[in-house]
């Protein structure tokens, strides 16, 4: 293309002032560059467009013509214009948002009904994975991600973190009584996650003397326990993909299990599930991110709803 909308802009506002003088007062351009930029939009084009007189300026035949197109043109610009800014100033389209099913089902689902009151113009695209997406590939906006973020080429906002406890339910309890000690864990049902192994080992640290550390049973010296990284690696009796299904087993009596509390506050505030070995467990807590491409400036949904959902969430800082 070898015309500019500047140039186009310069020829319909000296058509509609009437002269180069007023054109360039009201373009807040100087005379001489309003009459260079006519120069050169008619060299560009090969023809002339406007007759100048000392008295008045008239349109060539070839002018008549590209005043026209030059209008509709400049016309659509601005119209698209107006339509960007009234997207900007009220989201909507299609956003789309992935999360592990337990922290779609837990965090996203119960906020979804507010949300589309207060922006009724987005269209929340919703779907479950319990591993990583390729945001591209799957055509995601937005992913949540529970756990250490590994290097990537994502922005990521932090939503705050969860912390890990071990609980089983009232009925279980009762039926096979509350382990005593970390090293007890291997009499009991055990529910673990099919992969990734990491969430197999529990943030539980036993006491020095009582026999067990990192899972393995067998006396050690106590300063070892003592340096020995906080962690028991279970050996499950039940195994499942999603946090969501254990969370289902451990209520229906299944095992223990080690959950996060995103899962399990409204269940341990009811007397649903209830904490087991307090005493050994090591703070551990799991950050929670909302990660996106970092490659395009945020669209306004996207950013609606990061806010929305992050001052909604009731996780820890």
């Amino acid at each position: 293309m070898k015309t500019s909308t500047d140039e186009l802009l310069v020829f319909v506002t000296v058509i509609d002032a009437g002269s180069i003088t007023a054109a360039a007062e009201k373009l807040e351009q100087t005379v001489s560059g309003v009459s260079r930029a006519l120069t050169r939009l008619e060299k560009q084009l090969g023809v002339a467009l406007i007759l100048r007189t000392t008295r008045r300026l008239q349109l060539t035949e070839e002018g008549e013509l590209f005043l026209e197109r030059a209008r509709a043109i400049l016309a659509a610009m601005a119209d698209a214009e107006e339509a960007v800014t009234r997207h900007r100033e009220r989201p909507s389209g299609r956003l789309r948002v992935d999360a592990a099913t337990p922290f779609m089902l837990h965090c996203i689902v119960p906020h979804v009904a507010a949300f589309a009151q207060r922006y009724p113009e987005i269209q929340l695209e919703l779907t479950n994975n319990e591993r990583i997406v390729d945001l591209l590939e799957q055509r995601v906006d937005i992913a949540i991600r529970i756990g250490t973020l590994q290097d990537s080429t994502l922005h990521a906002r932090a939503l705050g973190t969860s912390r890990l406890r071990v609980v089983a339910s009232p009925g279980y309890l009762a039926a096979h009584g509350a382990p005593r000690s970390v090293a007890a864990l291997g009499g009991h049902r055990l529910i673990g996650f099919t992969a990734p192994a990491h969430l197999n080992r529990w943030p539980l640290r036993e006491a020095a003397g009582d026999g067990v550390t990192d899972g393995v049973a067998g006396p050690r010296a106590a300063l070892e326990a003592q340096l020995a990284e906080p962690g028991y690696t279970i050996a499950p009796a039940l195994l499942a993909s999603s946090g969501e299904t254990i969370r289902q087993l451990a209520l229906a009596g299944s095992g223990i299990a080690c959950l996060s509390d995103f899962l399990t506050t409204a269940d341990r505030e009811a007397g649903r599930l209830v904490t087991v070995l307090d005493d050994a467990l090591v703070e551990a807590r799991q950050p929670v991110h909302a990660v996106y491409y970092r490659s395009a400036a945020l669209a306004a949904r996207v950013q609606c709803f990061l806010a929305f959902i992050g001052g909604r969430l009731q996780l820890d800082a």
